[in-house]
Protein backbone atom coordinates (compact mmCIF):
# COMPACT_ATOMS: atom_id res chain seq x y z
CA UNK A 1 0.00 0.00 0.00
CA UNK A 2 2.81 2.40 0.85
CA UNK A 3 5.96 2.78 -0.62
CA UNK A 4 8.70 3.67 2.15
CA UNK A 5 12.05 5.16 0.70
CA UNK A 6 15.25 5.76 2.69
CA UNK A 7 17.48 8.12 1.39
CA UNK A 8 21.09 9.93 1.56
CA UNK A 9 24.52 10.02 0.97
CA UNK A 10 27.18 6.94 0.76
CA UNK A 11 27.44 5.71 4.61
CA UNK A 12 24.66 7.61 5.73
CA UNK A 13 23.40 4.53 7.53
CA UNK A 14 20.88 3.57 5.02
CA UNK A 15 20.40 -0.13 5.32
CA UNK A 16 20.70 0.08 9.22
CA UNK A 17 17.46 2.49 8.65
CA UNK A 18 15.95 0.20 6.46
CA UNK A 19 15.92 -3.20 8.99
CA UNK A 20 15.17 -0.72 11.80
CA UNK A 21 11.73 0.53 9.41
CA UNK A 22 11.03 -3.10 9.05
CA UNK A 23 11.32 -4.18 12.00
CA UNK A 24 8.89 -1.15 13.57
CA UNK A 25 6.16 -1.80 10.91
CA UNK A 26 6.27 -5.37 11.59
CA UNK A 27 5.41 -4.48 15.31
CA UNK A 28 3.18 -2.08 14.89
CA UNK A 29 1.12 -1.38 11.73
CA UNK A 30 -1.31 -3.75 9.62
CA UNK A 31 -0.29 -4.37 6.71
CA UNK A 32 -0.21 -7.73 4.61
CA UNK A 33 3.29 -7.91 4.14
CA UNK A 34 6.56 -6.36 5.15
CA UNK A 35 8.50 -6.23 1.94
CA UNK A 36 12.22 -5.01 1.92
CA UNK A 37 14.38 -4.09 -1.28
CA UNK A 38 16.86 -1.65 -2.68
CA UNK A 39 18.02 0.08 -5.67
CA UNK A 40 19.61 -0.64 -8.00
CA UNK A 41 19.80 -4.30 -7.67
CA UNK A 42 22.50 -5.94 -7.83
CA UNK A 43 21.15 -9.32 -8.61
CA UNK A 44 19.06 -8.36 -11.87
CA UNK A 45 20.17 -7.34 -15.14
CA UNK A 46 19.51 -4.28 -15.72
CA UNK A 47 20.35 -3.45 -11.77
CA UNK A 48 24.16 -5.08 -12.72
CA UNK A 49 24.03 -2.23 -15.87
CA UNK A 50 23.37 0.72 -12.87
CA UNK A 51 26.16 -0.74 -10.73
CA UNK A 52 28.79 -1.33 -12.98
CA UNK A 53 28.17 2.54 -14.53
CA UNK A 54 28.56 3.79 -11.07
CA UNK A 55 31.74 1.51 -10.47
CA UNK A 56 33.65 2.84 -13.34
CA UNK A 57 32.10 6.27 -13.88
CA UNK A 58 33.10 6.14 -17.65
CA UNK A 59 29.29 6.14 -18.81
CA UNK A 60 28.34 9.81 -18.14
CA UNK A 61 25.33 10.80 -16.53
CA UNK A 62 22.53 10.68 -18.92
CA UNK A 63 23.71 6.89 -19.81
CA UNK A 64 24.29 6.04 -16.15
CA UNK A 65 20.36 8.08 -15.27
CA UNK A 66 19.15 6.02 -18.06
CA UNK A 67 20.21 2.73 -16.90
CA UNK A 68 19.33 3.55 -12.97
CA UNK A 69 15.54 4.45 -14.63
CA UNK A 70 15.44 1.38 -16.71
CA UNK A 71 16.18 -0.92 -13.26
CA UNK A 72 13.67 1.64 -11.55
CA UNK A 73 10.63 1.33 -13.97
CA UNK A 74 11.25 -2.59 -14.23
CA UNK A 75 11.28 -3.02 -10.34
CA UNK A 76 8.48 -0.67 -9.71
CA UNK A 77 5.91 -2.19 -12.12
CA UNK A 78 7.05 -5.63 -12.38
CA UNK A 79 7.84 -5.94 -8.12
CA UNK A 80 6.88 -2.71 -6.31
CA UNK A 81 3.24 -2.17 -7.34
CA UNK A 82 1.94 -5.99 -7.67
CA UNK A 83 2.65 -6.02 -3.36
CA UNK A 84 1.56 -2.34 -2.84
CA UNK A 85 -1.93 -3.58 -4.73
CA UNK A 86 -1.91 -6.27 -2.09
CA UNK A 87 -1.55 -4.42 0.92
CA UNK A 88 2.10 -5.05 1.63
CA UNK A 89 4.11 -2.30 2.54
CA UNK A 90 7.53 -1.80 1.00
CA UNK A 91 11.10 -0.41 2.03
CA UNK A 92 13.37 0.67 -0.54
CA UNK A 93 17.12 1.31 0.37
CA UNK A 94 17.60 4.24 -2.22
CA UNK A 95 14.97 5.05 -4.92
CA UNK A 96 14.28 8.06 -6.92
CA UNK A 97 15.61 10.90 -5.16
CA UNK A 98 19.14 9.29 -5.26
CA UNK A 99 18.88 9.37 -9.05
CA UNK A 100 17.48 13.10 -8.96
CA UNK A 101 20.48 14.25 -6.95
CA UNK A 102 23.06 11.58 -8.16
CA UNK A 103 22.70 12.09 -12.00
CA UNK A 104 20.44 15.61 -12.13
CA UNK A 105 22.42 17.85 -9.42
CA UNK A 106 25.95 16.42 -8.80
CA UNK A 107 26.31 14.44 -12.37
CA UNK A 108 25.05 18.07 -13.87
CA UNK A 109 22.31 16.66 -16.25
CA UNK A 110 19.27 18.39 -14.27
CA UNK A 111 16.18 17.09 -12.24
CA UNK A 112 13.75 18.21 -15.05
CA UNK A 113 15.50 15.37 -17.35
CA UNK A 114 16.26 12.67 -14.92
CA UNK A 115 12.44 13.14 -13.64
CA UNK A 116 11.09 12.82 -17.05
CA UNK A 117 13.23 9.74 -17.45
CA UNK A 118 11.88 8.31 -14.15
CA UNK A 119 8.17 9.64 -14.59
CA UNK A 120 6.42 6.09 -15.10
CA UNK A 121 8.13 5.14 -11.50
CA UNK A 122 6.78 4.37 -8.32
CA UNK A 123 6.53 7.36 -6.12
CA UNK A 124 7.46 7.30 -2.96
CA UNK A 125 4.68 8.04 0.02
CA UNK A 126 6.61 8.76 2.65
CA UNK A 127 11.07 9.39 2.48
CA UNK A 128 13.07 9.17 5.23
CA UNK A 129 16.20 10.98 4.73
CA UNK A 130 19.11 10.19 6.90
CA UNK A 131 22.23 12.93 7.32
CA UNK A 132 25.74 12.35 7.83
CA UNK A 133 28.67 14.43 8.12
CA UNK A 134 30.93 13.14 4.79
CA UNK A 135 34.43 12.31 6.86
CA UNK A 136 31.71 9.79 9.04
CA UNK A 137 30.54 8.38 6.03
CA UNK A 138 33.60 7.62 4.24
CA UNK A 139 35.34 6.45 7.53
CA UNK A 140 32.39 3.51 7.29
CA UNK A 141 32.49 2.72 3.48
CA UNK A 142 36.38 2.44 4.14
CA UNK A 143 35.89 -0.22 6.41
CA UNK A 144 34.28 -2.09 4.50
CA UNK A 145 30.93 -2.70 6.30
CA UNK A 146 29.09 -1.20 3.54
CA UNK A 147 30.70 -2.82 0.70
CA UNK A 148 29.10 -6.01 -1.33
CA UNK A 149 31.71 -8.71 -1.87
CA UNK A 150 31.00 -8.37 -5.18
CA UNK A 151 33.05 -5.17 -5.46
CA UNK A 152 36.20 -4.99 -5.47
CA UNK A 153 36.89 -1.59 -6.76
CA UNK A 154 36.01 2.02 -5.06
CA UNK A 155 33.03 3.43 -7.04
CA UNK A 156 33.77 6.73 -8.31
CA UNK A 157 31.09 8.73 -5.95
CA UNK A 158 33.22 7.10 -3.01
CA UNK A 159 35.51 10.25 -3.08
CA UNK A 160 35.44 13.19 0.03
CA UNK A 161 35.13 15.93 -2.65
CA UNK A 162 32.40 14.09 -4.02
CA UNK A 163 30.45 12.70 -0.93
CA UNK A 164 30.11 16.81 0.07
CA UNK A 165 28.67 17.58 -2.93
CA UNK A 166 26.10 14.55 -2.69
CA UNK A 167 25.72 16.09 0.47
CA UNK A 168 24.66 19.29 -0.36
CA UNK A 169 22.31 17.98 -3.19
CA UNK A 170 20.28 15.93 -0.41
CA UNK A 171 20.12 19.11 1.47
CA UNK A 172 19.00 21.68 -1.25
CA UNK A 173 16.26 18.82 -3.22
CA UNK A 174 14.95 17.46 0.14
CA UNK A 175 15.58 19.80 2.00
CA UNK A 176 13.40 22.24 -0.14
CA UNK A 177 15.81 24.61 -1.52
CA UNK A 178 15.46 22.99 -5.02
CA UNK A 179 11.33 22.49 -6.20
CA UNK A 180 11.31 18.80 -6.31
CA UNK A 181 10.03 17.98 -9.95
CA UNK A 182 6.83 16.51 -11.06
CA UNK A 183 5.50 13.57 -9.97
CA UNK A 184 7.87 13.35 -7.15
CA UNK A 185 6.52 16.04 -5.04
CA UNK A 186 3.43 14.08 -3.73
CA UNK A 187 5.26 12.14 -1.70
CA UNK A 188 5.81 13.37 2.06
CA UNK A 189 9.85 14.08 2.57
CA UNK A 190 10.84 13.25 6.58
CA UNK A 191 14.63 14.83 7.64
CA UNK A 192 17.17 15.15 7.80
CA UNK A 193 17.48 12.46 10.22
CA UNK A 194 20.76 12.81 11.73
CA UNK A 195 23.03 9.62 11.93
CA UNK A 196 26.17 10.52 13.94
CA UNK A 197 24.98 8.83 17.60
CA UNK A 198 24.48 5.05 18.76
CA UNK A 199 22.02 2.81 16.60
CA UNK A 200 19.34 3.03 19.81
CA UNK A 201 19.08 7.00 18.90
CA UNK A 202 18.31 6.62 15.36
CA UNK A 203 15.83 3.84 16.25
CA UNK A 204 13.90 5.95 18.40
CA UNK A 205 13.91 8.66 15.66
CA UNK A 206 12.65 6.83 12.90
CA UNK A 207 10.24 4.91 15.09
CA UNK A 208 8.81 8.30 15.99
CA UNK A 209 8.70 9.45 11.72
CA UNK A 210 6.58 5.95 11.06
CA UNK A 211 3.94 6.84 13.77
CA UNK A 212 3.73 10.17 13.26
CA UNK A 213 3.25 8.91 9.41
CA UNK A 214 0.72 6.03 10.35
CA UNK A 215 -1.43 8.15 12.34
CA UNK A 216 -1.93 10.70 9.85
CA UNK A 217 -3.24 8.03 7.46
CA UNK A 218 -2.47 9.56 4.18
CA UNK A 219 -3.96 7.63 0.61
CA UNK A 220 -1.60 5.82 -1.12
CA UNK A 221 -0.09 7.59 -3.89
CA UNK A 222 0.57 4.61 -6.22
CA UNK A 223 -2.55 2.44 -6.03
CA UNK A 224 -5.66 3.16 -4.24
CA UNK A 225 -7.68 2.78 -1.29
CA UNK A 226 -10.47 0.87 -2.82
CA UNK A 227 -8.40 -1.73 -5.13
CA UNK A 228 -6.31 -2.63 -2.33
CA UNK A 229 -9.54 -3.04 0.24
CA UNK A 230 -11.18 -4.99 -2.84
CA UNK A 231 -8.25 -7.67 -3.54
CA UNK A 232 -7.93 -8.38 0.25
CA UNK A 233 -11.46 -8.85 0.18
CA UNK A 234 -11.21 -10.95 -2.79
CA UNK A 235 -8.75 -13.10 -1.56
CA UNK A 236 -10.15 -13.63 2.08
CA UNK A 237 -13.35 -14.67 0.96
CA UNK A 238 -11.83 -17.03 -1.76
CA UNK A 239 -9.51 -18.41 1.10
CA UNK A 240 -12.67 -19.28 3.53
CA UNK A 241 -14.26 -21.07 0.29
CA UNK A 242 -11.64 -23.49 0.02
CA UNK A 243 -11.65 -24.65 3.84
CA UNK A 244 -14.33 -27.31 4.53
CA UNK A 245 -14.45 -27.73 7.70
CA UNK A 246 -17.07 -30.72 9.57
CA UNK A 247 -18.67 -29.30 12.75
CA UNK A 248 -20.45 -31.27 15.68
CA UNK A 249 -23.88 -29.51 16.23
CA UNK A 250 -23.02 -25.96 13.90
CA UNK A 251 -25.35 -23.59 12.68
CA UNK A 252 -25.19 -23.81 8.13
CA UNK A 253 -21.81 -21.97 7.16
CA UNK A 254 -21.90 -18.70 6.01
CA UNK A 255 -23.26 -18.23 2.67
CA UNK A 256 -21.53 -15.76 0.25
CA UNK A 257 -24.42 -15.65 -2.30
CA UNK A 258 -28.19 -15.12 -0.63
CA UNK A 259 -26.30 -13.24 2.53
CA UNK A 260 -29.08 -11.04 2.91
CA UNK A 261 -31.41 -13.93 3.79
CA UNK A 262 -34.26 -11.87 1.82
CA UNK A 263 -33.98 -8.83 4.18
CA UNK A 264 -33.57 -5.56 3.18
CA UNK A 265 -30.31 -3.90 3.36
CA UNK A 266 -31.91 -1.06 5.31
CA UNK A 267 -34.35 -3.06 7.84
CA UNK A 268 -30.67 -5.33 8.69
CA UNK A 269 -28.45 -2.03 9.39
CA UNK A 270 -31.52 -0.83 11.52
CA UNK A 271 -31.83 -4.18 13.15
CA UNK A 272 -27.99 -3.81 13.92
CA UNK A 273 -28.14 -0.17 15.35
CA UNK A 274 -30.65 -1.07 17.90
CA UNK A 275 -29.41 -4.47 19.01
CA UNK A 276 -25.63 -3.10 19.03
CA UNK A 277 -27.03 0.21 21.06
CA UNK A 278 -28.78 -1.85 23.37
CA UNK A 279 -26.06 -4.07 24.34
CA UNK A 280 -23.50 -1.37 24.65
CA UNK A 281 -26.03 0.32 27.22
CA UNK A 282 -26.26 -2.75 29.16
CA UNK A 283 -22.62 -3.62 29.59
CA UNK A 284 -20.29 -2.96 32.34
CA UNK A 285 -19.11 0.56 32.20
CA UNK A 286 -15.24 0.01 32.39
CA UNK A 287 -15.58 -2.38 29.16
CA UNK A 288 -18.33 -0.35 27.58
CA UNK A 289 -15.94 2.80 27.90
CA UNK A 290 -13.52 0.98 25.55
CA UNK A 291 -15.49 0.34 22.20
CA UNK A 292 -17.71 2.46 20.00
CA UNK A 293 -21.20 3.42 21.18
CA UNK A 294 -22.45 3.09 17.82
CA UNK A 295 -22.66 0.31 15.16
CA UNK A 296 -21.66 3.07 12.54
CA UNK A 297 -18.26 3.15 13.95
CA UNK A 298 -15.22 1.85 11.98
CA UNK A 299 -13.92 0.01 14.41
CA UNK A 300 -17.28 -2.07 14.20
CA UNK A 301 -17.49 -2.10 11.11
CA UNK A 302 -13.72 -3.18 10.40
CA UNK A 303 -14.02 -6.21 12.56
CA UNK A 304 -17.28 -7.61 11.89
CA UNK A 305 -16.79 -6.58 8.01
CA UNK A 306 -13.98 -8.89 8.78
CA UNK A 307 -15.58 -11.58 10.62
CA UNK A 308 -17.75 -12.35 7.99
CA UNK A 309 -15.46 -13.20 5.76
CA UNK A 310 -13.23 -15.67 7.97
CA UNK A 311 -14.00 -18.69 10.09
CA UNK A 312 -12.24 -17.55 13.10
CA UNK A 313 -12.35 -15.12 15.61
CA UNK A 314 -8.83 -15.30 17.07
CA UNK A 315 -7.27 -12.07 17.67
CA UNK A 316 -4.42 -13.06 15.70
CA UNK A 317 -5.42 -14.26 12.31
CA UNK A 318 -8.37 -11.27 12.44
CA UNK A 319 -5.41 -8.60 12.33
CA UNK A 320 -3.65 -10.32 10.17
CA UNK A 321 -7.07 -10.25 8.00
CA UNK A 322 -7.93 -6.66 8.75
CA UNK A 323 -5.43 -5.34 6.38
CA UNK A 324 -4.12 -1.82 6.18
CA UNK A 325 -7.52 -0.22 5.39
CA UNK A 326 -9.45 -1.80 7.98
CA UNK A 327 -6.89 -1.65 10.26
CA UNK A 328 -7.45 -1.33 13.74
CA UNK A 329 -5.02 -1.61 16.85
CA UNK A 330 -4.41 -4.52 18.57
CA UNK A 331 -5.85 -3.29 21.41
CA UNK A 332 -9.39 -2.16 19.93
CA UNK A 333 -9.34 -5.50 18.40
CA UNK A 334 -8.88 -7.31 21.58
CA UNK A 335 -11.89 -5.40 23.57
CA UNK A 336 -14.02 -5.71 20.44
CA UNK A 337 -14.14 -9.39 20.40
CA UNK A 338 -14.37 -9.17 24.37
CA UNK A 339 -17.51 -6.97 23.28
CA UNK A 340 -18.98 -9.02 20.95
CA UNK A 341 -18.31 -12.60 23.22
CA UNK A 342 -19.93 -10.93 26.13
CA UNK A 343 -23.28 -10.73 24.09
CA UNK A 344 -22.42 -14.11 22.11
CA UNK A 345 -22.48 -12.59 18.75
CA UNK A 346 -19.38 -15.02 18.48
CA UNK A 347 -20.25 -18.82 18.73
CA UNK A 348 -17.78 -21.52 19.84
CA UNK A 349 -17.89 -24.91 18.65
CA UNK A 350 -15.94 -28.16 18.34
CA UNK A 351 -14.62 -29.80 15.20
CA UNK A 352 -15.04 -33.71 14.79
CA UNK A 353 -11.13 -34.21 14.70
CA UNK A 354 -11.37 -34.73 18.95
CA UNK A 355 -8.29 -32.99 19.73
CA UNK A 356 -8.28 -29.42 18.21
CA UNK A 357 -9.70 -26.14 20.44
CA UNK A 358 -12.96 -25.02 20.15
CA UNK A 359 -12.94 -22.50 17.32
CA UNK A 360 -15.21 -19.03 17.47
CA UNK A 361 -16.55 -17.33 14.89
CA UNK A 362 -19.12 -14.41 14.09
CA UNK A 363 -23.04 -15.99 14.98
CA UNK A 364 -24.25 -16.56 11.45
CA UNK A 365 -27.19 -14.05 11.94
CA UNK A 366 -24.55 -11.36 11.87
CA UNK A 367 -22.91 -12.17 8.57
CA UNK A 368 -25.58 -10.16 6.52
CA UNK A 369 -24.51 -6.89 8.90
CA UNK A 370 -20.55 -7.93 8.35
CA UNK A 371 -20.98 -7.99 4.06
CA UNK A 372 -22.83 -5.08 4.78
CA UNK A 373 -20.54 -3.08 6.65
CA UNK A 374 -17.82 -4.33 4.17
CA UNK A 375 -20.01 -2.67 1.11
CA UNK A 376 -21.36 0.04 2.69
CA UNK A 377 -18.03 0.67 3.85
CA UNK A 378 -16.87 4.06 1.61
CA UNK A 379 -20.26 5.65 2.45
CA UNK A 380 -20.09 5.27 6.29
CA UNK A 381 -18.67 8.20 7.29
CA UNK A 382 -21.85 9.85 5.48
CA UNK A 383 -24.32 7.69 7.29
CA UNK A 384 -22.64 7.72 10.72
CA UNK A 385 -23.07 11.90 10.02
CA UNK A 386 -26.89 11.22 9.10
CA UNK A 387 -27.31 9.16 11.75
CA UNK A 388 -26.46 12.06 14.52
CA UNK A 389 -28.46 14.12 13.00
CA UNK A 390 -31.61 12.21 12.74
CA UNK A 391 -32.43 11.94 16.31
CA UNK A 392 -34.26 8.88 17.93
CA UNK A 393 -36.10 7.64 15.51
CA UNK A 394 -34.15 7.65 12.38
CA UNK A 395 -35.90 6.27 8.80
CA UNK A 396 -33.36 4.30 7.75
CA UNK A 397 -35.63 3.32 4.63
CA UNK A 398 -35.14 7.11 4.07
CA UNK A 399 -31.36 7.55 4.80
CA UNK A 400 -29.91 6.70 1.25
CA UNK A 401 -31.91 8.74 -0.45
CA UNK A 402 -31.97 11.31 1.82
CA UNK A 403 -27.81 11.25 1.32
CA UNK A 404 -28.08 11.39 -1.88
CA UNK A 405 -30.69 14.15 -2.42
CA UNK A 406 -28.04 17.38 -1.56
CA UNK A 407 -25.76 16.07 -4.56
CA UNK A 408 -22.91 15.56 -2.76
CA UNK A 409 -20.06 14.65 -4.97
CA UNK A 410 -17.71 13.38 -3.34
CA UNK A 411 -20.65 11.14 -1.47
CA UNK A 412 -22.01 10.27 -5.08
CA UNK A 413 -18.30 9.41 -5.68
CA UNK A 414 -18.11 6.99 -2.97
CA UNK A 415 -21.45 5.06 -3.54
CA UNK A 416 -19.74 4.56 -6.93
CA UNK A 417 -17.13 2.39 -4.94
CA UNK A 418 -19.58 0.61 -3.24
CA UNK A 419 -21.41 -0.19 -6.19
CA UNK A 420 -17.72 -1.73 -7.36
CA UNK A 421 -17.84 -4.09 -4.11
CA UNK A 422 -21.66 -5.81 -5.23
CA UNK A 423 -18.53 -7.62 -7.62
CA UNK A 424 -16.48 -9.04 -5.38
CA UNK A 425 -19.38 -8.93 -2.10
CA UNK A 426 -22.38 -9.82 -4.59
CA UNK A 427 -25.54 -7.80 -3.63
CA UNK A 428 -26.85 -10.87 -1.13
CA UNK A 429 -30.08 -12.23 -3.16
CA UNK A 430 -28.54 -15.02 -4.76
CA UNK A 431 -25.94 -15.71 -7.32
CA UNK A 432 -28.50 -15.18 -10.38
CA UNK A 433 -29.75 -12.00 -9.13
CA UNK A 434 -28.64 -8.70 -10.93
CA UNK A 435 -26.38 -6.68 -9.23
CA UNK A 436 -27.07 -2.90 -9.47
CA UNK A 437 -24.90 -1.04 -11.82
CA UNK A 438 -25.52 2.80 -11.34
CA UNK A 439 -26.98 4.75 -8.19
CA UNK A 440 -30.52 4.05 -8.90
CA UNK A 441 -30.54 1.10 -9.01
CA UNK A 442 -28.19 0.71 -5.66
CA UNK A 443 -30.83 2.95 -4.43
CA UNK A 444 -33.61 0.53 -5.38
CA UNK A 445 -31.31 -2.48 -3.76
CA UNK A 446 -30.75 -0.44 -0.86
CA UNK A 447 -34.27 -0.32 -0.32
CA UNK A 448 -35.20 -3.56 -0.88
CA UNK A 449 -37.63 -3.02 -3.49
Amino acid sequence: MYLITLEGGDGSGKGTATKMVSEILLKEASFTSVEITAEPRRNHPLGKLAVESVRTGDAGPLQEAGFFAADRLDHSHMWIRPRLAMGSVVISERNVHSSLVYQGIVGDLGLDQVARLNSGAMVPDLTIWLDCDPEVALKRINQGTLRMETMNKTEYFETDELQKKIRSGFHSLLGGDIPMPSPFDKGAIIGPIMNHGSEAELEEKIRSTIRRFLSSRPSPINVSLQEVELNLIRKSMDANDGQQTLDVGASPSRDHEDWLQGEAPWKILSNAMKIYSDAWNSTNSKLASTVPKVALSETVFSIIGTLSMISSADVKQLRSTLGPVRTVSHRHTQRMIQFLDAHQWIRRHRTILGREAPRSELRPDWQAFGKLALLLGPIRPKLHEWHRKAGSSPRWKDALANLLKNGDESLISNVKLCIQRFEVIGCGRGKDSKIPEDIDEFRRWYRGD
